[in-house]
């Protein structure tokens, strides 16, 4: 079974998600226009504060992808309502080029949760069709940028959960977090994780460099 569930998560992670084109972007350019971001998630993209995540490293493509959903509406974020409305895709490749370039600090895993979580991690959930995170994410969280899938590791438990809660209410409610793909690969993976999991797996992630 775990065997199948490798297999299933490895041609999950071959599937790319509705990403457009990555563009050329500028570092430079970009952190100039990322001038703006900087009051929440941090100047260097390390953010202090759980409800915003940390962009730094985060993946160029997965960032350009995830800045047009929110501008075109597809992923409506409430604190980042107006924040890039006027931006073309040329200006949004330009900051997912500057934060992708930076380093991401890494936050203290929760060690009661270590063990539970480096097993949902590492294993998935067999029982529950849950493949494991380290397929696309990687064995030390820094994700599959080429393919765009984020690199996790040292990102705030909190915002963590937060975001495989909303992928598990967009499984079957529309109102919950819907941005990956026709396939659901986050969505019918985080469908068949409790909350217990769900926390184990974020305080896991979080302390992965």
């Amino acid at each position: 079974m775990k065997k199948l569930i490798a297999l299933v998560a490895m041609t999950l992670c071959t599937v790319s998600t509705q990403a457009a084109d990555v563009l050329k972007g500028d570092p430079a350019a970009g952190e100039q226009k990322a001038a703006m971001c900087a009051a929440c998630h941090g100047a260097d993209g390390n953010s202090m504060v759980a409800a915003f995540p940390k962009l730094a490293g985060l993946g160029e493509k997965y960032l350009l992808q995830q800045m047009q959903y929110i501008r075109d509406g597809v992923r409506p974020i409430a604190q980042m309502a107006g924040q890039v409305d006027n931006m073309s895709d040329q200006d949004l490749a330009d900051i997912a080029a500057f934060y992708g370039a930076k380093s991401r600090g890494v936050e203290k895993a929760d060690p009661a949760m270590i063990e539970l979580g480096e097993k949902v991690y590492r294993a998935g959930v067999a029982e529950r069709n849950v493949a494991a995170c380290i397929a696309c994410h990687g064995a030390r969280g820094n994700g599959n940028s080429p393919a765009g899938f984020p690199a996790l590791g040292g990102q705030h438990a909190d915002y963590i959960a937060a975001q495989l809660k909303a992928y598990r209410q967009g499984y079957e409610d529309p109102a919950g977090r819907v941005t990956d793909g026709d396939i659901k690969i986050m969505r019918s993976n985080a469908f068949g994780l409790s909350d217990m999991e769900i926390e184990a797996v974020s305080a896991y992630v979080s302390g992965l460099n």
